[in-house]
């Protein structure tokens, strides 16, 4: 098997990774709330059980991503990682109080830290022009799983049967069915998953040097036109560190972090611009989420089949987003589509301040809005997405991308913390929850539109 087999089974195998992902956020999503009650948890429950797991990714990300830059390999990462996967899942099926139910999402979320390394393997094992390409079907997988994971739960919610002493039901029941989807993804990493070189030397060089011969300074946030506020994707001393590592060969002695420094490498106004977009729409993202299913039992009624069948309509609608995002990647700059992005979410975040915080005029009204307001949430998130992770990855240096893209995903993991706890909270005070959602998106479009000047 040569290099390109190789290399196509393995994206393949990182887009089952991400799959896996979101089938177990959709299958536990819809159910997690009853779950709760069923245990007596109080409402704010159910923010801390969507907390944890990110709490978990948050403190693992970049911890992973750093071992990856200094062993340049992921598959043992990916196979460790995999079994807190394992573990945390049996939790949420024993699932006697709701303390270990509690637990049990703290320990799944160590295994996504993985995805830092995931997506530092990825950046290096991509050239900047297609690599928003690359990141669109990953995350593309992601959402594939969210909208399959629903269809899992139409016979999950059938389960009613004992396995020795514990009770197999609807609320248990996704905690036992993902354990196994994710020993079945341990055999699929074991046999189709390799470090396989990025690019060759010659390749990875010519790019580099090409880059600092050129000399060209590509605007994050700036104009196509005219001279502007500019930054340089690497500096200088990151390229020719990169360019001269690229032509030696690895070991174990190699050092990415010799030279490195935090503050030089994130306190640059790009990263902290693309960095504060990272928590501003995972926030905004969770804390909506979190919202939704109180709102659709509270206003229409729904249970575990509307939700899941909601949930299912929501994935089709990112799914086709984020390839039609792979597509416009190509044709225009990612700072484009990220403009474009935070326009649709400041969009959606007023229309659901407007006409979901005192819904009048009847059923039919009420769930018409609902459904626009979900709509244009959900169309600006894969633009953000797949824009400021190739910006990011693109403004950060290529040897500690592993810890970078760790520390980027720690900002997103303590987003999705503060986010589902704001709206926990909140879910009777929407003006108020909506209403910081929405300051924080202004802030953030502002900024970005203050740097064309």
């Amino acid at each position: 098997m040569d290099d390109r087999q190789k290399r196509n089974l393995t994206f393949f195998t990182i887009g089952l990774i991400f799959m896996l992902s979101g089938i177990e956020y959709a299958v536990i999503l819809p159910t997690i709330w009853k779950y709760l009650q069923i245990l007596e948890a109080p409402p704010y429950f159910l923010g801390l059980g969507l907390s944890a797991f990110s709490l978990s990714g948050l403190l693992t990300g970049p911890v992973f991503g750093l071992w990856s830059d200094r062993s340049k390999t992921t598959k043992p990462i990916i196979l460790f990682s995999n079994i807190f996967e394992i573990a945390g899942n049996f939790m949420y099926f024993i699932g006697y109080s709701k303390w270990l139910l509690l637990c049990s999402r703290l320990v799944a979320g160590i295994g996504a830290g993985a995805g830092s390394s995931i997506f530092g393997f990825l950046t290096r094992s991509t050239r900047p022009e297609e690599r928003a390409g690359i990141f669109a079907a990953i995350m593309a997988a992601r959402q594939a799983g969210l909208l399959i994971g629903p269809a899992f739960n139409l016979f999950l919610r059938l389960c009613d049967f004992k396995l020795g002493p514990f009770v197999v039901n609807k609320y248990t029941s996704p905690g036992i069915f993902m354990c196994l989807l994710w020993v079945l993804l341990q055999f699929a990493v074991l046999a189709m998953y390799w470090d396989v070189p990025p690019i060759s030397s010659e390749e990875g060089a010519a790019v580099n040097l090409e880059m600092k011969r050129e000399g060209e300074e590509a605007p994050l946030m700036g104009s196509d036109e005219g001279p502007v506020n500019t930054y340089r994707a690497l500096g200088t001393d990151q390229l020719e560190s990169s360019a001269s590592c690229e032509m030696q060969p690895v070991n174990g002695a190699s050092n990415p972090f010799k030279n490195f420094s935090a503050s030089r490498e994130f306190l640059r106004e790009e990263v902290v611009v693309l960095l504060t977009a990272q928590f501003i729409t995972l926030f905004n993202q969770t804390a909506l989420e979190t919202m939704v299913t109180p709102l659709t039992q509270r206003y229409f009624g729904f249970g575990e089949l509307g939700n899941s069948l909601m949930y299912s309509l929501c994935g089709v609608e990112v799914i086709l987003g984020f390839f039609f995002v792979r597509w416009l990647s190509s044709k225009v700059a990612d700072r484009a589509v990220l403009a474009v992005g935070l326009v649709i979410c400041c969009t959606a975040c007023i229309w659901c301040l407007v006409f979901l915080c005192n819904p009048r005029g009847g059923y039919g009204w009420e769930l018409s809005a609902f459904i626009i307001g979900v709509f244009l949430q959900l169309l600006g998130l894969p633009f953000v997405a797949v824009s400021q992770v190739s910006l990011f990855s693109k403004v950060t240096a290529e040897k500690t991308q592993g810890f970078s893209q760790g520390v980027r995903r720690s900002v997103g993991g303590l987003a999705t913390i503060l986010g589902p706890l704001w709206a926990g909270g909140l879910t009777n005070n929407l003006y108020i929850m909506l209403g910081m959602m929405l300051a924080l998106l202004v802030m953030i479009t502002v900024s970005r539109a203050s740097s064309l000047n």
